[in-house]
Order: C-alpha cells, then structure tokens, then sequence
C-alpha cells in the first residue's frame, strides 16, 4: 500500500482562470511524473480575497496530511469510508435535489422576503435591536421565516402595510394550521404555488382579499398530506 500522506497530499494550489488552468491540466497528463489534479472556481472581488482562499486551502492540506500520513491503515479507510456516500445517488434522488434548488431559488428571487433589520425600517422600528419584534412575532406563530445562510427572511406578503406593516391576523391561523405538517420553506412553496383549491392562484395573492378561502385551502392542504 502507498503512503497515506502520498495519498491525501495537496499541493500548492495553480492560480488563473479556469481555461487557463484546464490547458495546463491537459498537457500535464503527458509527464510521466503527472498527478491527478482538480480546478476550484473561486469568485473573489479581488486579488487579496483570492489570496486568503488560497492560503486556507494550503493551511488545510498541511494539516489534513500531517494528521493522516501517520495513520495506521485501517484508519485510513475509516476516513475514506467516512467520506465516500453509504450507496450510489440514484437519479430520482439527484432530480429531487434539483427540483429542491429550483424551488428554494424561485423563493429567494421572488422579491417576496424581506430580512428583519428590513421590517425594522419599514415599520420604524428601534434600531437598537432591529431584530427583536419580527423574532418575537415569529416565536408567537404571527409570522414564518425562511432560514437562508444564517438569516431569518420574513414574507413580505405576510405584512399589512396599512397598518405599519404589522403581520396579517390571518396569518396566526394559517401558521397553526400548517406548521404540524410543514417547515418554513414548504410554507413558502405552499404560498408561492397556483392552488386548484383557490380557483388556480396563489396563496398569498389571496391574503388580504379572500383570507377564509385560503385558510380553507391549507386545511384541504393538510387533510391531504394527513390522509393521503
């Protein structure tokens, strides 16, 4: 068996463009001595940017080679084992991720999500601790987020602004009713999507027009995932 250092070695990164370094890539295959090698696409807003990447991913492999090259090799394999998948991907499972990215990009690009430092400014709320009401309305079922990176994004849709963008009263029940059967994104998707229950429109176009409809419609909802 080779050495395991040999193995996970990472050597100091190529820098340029994509293009660039896949010609390099191709004429190395030729050298006798060539290594397999990989190209990261990396969008830096400038050199200093690329500069600290890069010496993370050099800093990465030492110390990812200095824990592993003196590794027993049953270890070895236990770290290999760890990081290959239990089972091939099937492809219904890769296209449910697509659908899933699709989706969660739809909802990040409706323009529909507004974070809670947005509310604050909106409302004029205290900048203090722009956070704090939008939390607590989420935490009292008044209002549901997305998580995205770290960030809570409220509905915009879910917010009268004729009442200094306050959530809708119907907005509490709408929650109760769905949130045993769905999370924060299948909320959203449930909004966002034409409903047959609704005549073929959205949910959320119906808030503040139709609000029992709607309610009605997420009943429906949850009957049919209960019972179905």
């Amino acid at each position: 068996m080779a050495q395991a250092a040999d193995i996970f070695s990472i050597g100091h990164p190529a820098v340029g463009n994509v293009r660039e370094l896949l010609t390099r890539l191709e004429k190395a295959k030729g050298r006798a001595q060539s290594k397999t090698g990989i190209v990261i696409e990396v969008n830096a807003d400038s050199a200093k940017q690329l500069d600290v990447y890069v010496s993370a991913l050099e800093m990465l492999g030492q110390y990812f080679s200095a824990r592993v090259a003196g590794a027993p090799e049953e270890a070895v394999k236990l770290i290999v084992q760890a990081l290959v998948p239990a089972k091939p991907v099937t492809s219904t499972q890769l296209k449910q991720a697509q659908m899933l990215a699709k989706a969660k990009t739809a909802v990040l690009q409706s323009g529909d999500w507004v974070s809670a430092s947005e509310i604050a400014s909106l409302a004029n709320f205290s900048a203090a601790n722009p956070s704090s009401q939008p939390s607590k309305w989420k935490r009292d079922k008044r209002l549901f987020a997305i998580r995205h990176e770290g960030v809570d994004y409220f509905p915009l849709y879910g917010l009268d602004e004729t009442a200094s963008y306050r959530p809708l009263p119907v907005l509490k029940e709408l929650i109760t009713v769905l949130e045993p059967m769905k999370d924060g994104w299948e909320m959203a998707y449930w909004f966002m999507s034409v409903n047959s229950w609704l005549g073929a429109k959205r949910p959320q176009d119906l808030l503040r027009s139709a609000p029992e409809r709607v309610v009605a419609a997420a009943q429906q909802e949850v009957a049919g995932i209960t019972h179905g």
